[in-house]
């Protein structure tokens, strides 16, 4: 196929928190570039994953999640990355949860313009569909809205019917060269992907409300002797959540670090040294000063 027939395309991935977007650009890129949790308000950045198809090559977007009622300035940050990335792509996937279909995802679809031939619905999590009779009715009421120009029912985690979502997002593709590498598969560092992987391994083994609590600094990341030396540096915004983090005996931070390093090993194909410490930084979630500092883009979110 010649150059002029070549496309290329931005893709959105946007929704409430916890519709699974992050599971989805991961099953869909074939790899994982995005952390998960069953916690929401899990993705904090917006991250490039790529995959390309033949002549085809298909740039997303994964971003936080909407969410109300929530003052602090990191808050206000992610809202504002989730809803600029409505704006300027090629095509938008937005996601919801079964049946699940809100006064907020009403709300959102307000930005959603009329007739819009490039938008797509998914309805994730279809596996957990009680009454499955019930899902072509519904397809047909949020049809009504005219906001979509085709709504696909999958699963990503069980992997089904991810195939139809890939090929409607190819057909929406405008022309245009590629911007990456065919074999690149995220447009970020080997260093920010480590910091992801160990705040995922803290989310999963500490409450409910500390995840939101916790941010993760690498401050080494290097190889020597064919072992990747990384240390990192979890900061917390209270003495009590410190404590948590370490557990009795240091038994939750050494539970945290293994399986990161387990993680970071498969992803790196190379043997891991991860060194992790616990600072406490007082109010980072709510200091927009401290945010720009551990990484937060605050100038381009808005």
């Amino acid at each position: 196929m010649s150059q002029q027939y070549k496309k290329s395309g931005y893709i959105s991935i946007v929704g409430k928190t916890n519709v699974g977007k992050s599971t989805l650009l991961n099953e869909i890129l074939g790899q994982k570039i995005s952390i998960t949790s069953r916690k929401p308000q899990t993705t904090r950045h917006r991250l490039l994953g790529i995959k390309t198809v033949k002549e085809s090559q298909m740039i997303f977007i994964d971003t936080p999640g909407f969410h109300k009622d929530h003052k602090r300035a990191l808050n206000k940050y992610m809202n504002k990355v989730a809803s600029s990335a409505m704006k300027g792509v090629d095509v938008l996937v937005y996601v919801i949860e079964s049946l699940a279909w809100t006064e907020e995802d009403k709300e959102l679809m307000d930005q959603i313009p009329d007739g819009n031939k490039t938008s797509i619905l998914v309805i994730n999590k279809i596996d957990k569909i009680n009454q499955k009779e019930d899902l072509l009715p519904f397809i047909e009421t949020i049809s009504k809205l005219n906001k979509f120009a085709d709504i696909i029912p999958l699963s990503a985690l069980k992997k089904q019917n991810l195939t139809a979502l890939v090929d409607s997002i190819l057909l929406k593709l405008p022309e245009g060269d590629h911007a990456y590498p065919t074999d690149q598969v995220a447009d970020v560092s080997e260093r920010f992907i480590a910091s992801e992987i160990i705040r995922e391994k803290c989310i999963t083994r500490v409450g409910d409300e500390l995840p939101y609590r916790i941010s993760v600094s690498i401050d080494k990341f290097k190889e020597e002797d064919k072992i990747t030396h990384i240390d990192a540096t979890l900061f917390v915004e209270k003495k009590s959540q410190k404590g948590m983090l370490i557990g009795s005996s240091g038994t939750k931070l050494k539970s945290i670090g293994t399986a990161a390093r387990l993680e970071l090993e498969e992803f790196l194909a190379t043997k891991v040294m991860l060194n992790l410490w616990v600072k406490v930084k007082q109010g980072w979630t709510d200091d927009e000063a401290m945010l720009t500092t551990m990484g937060y883009d605050l100038g381009k979110s808005s």
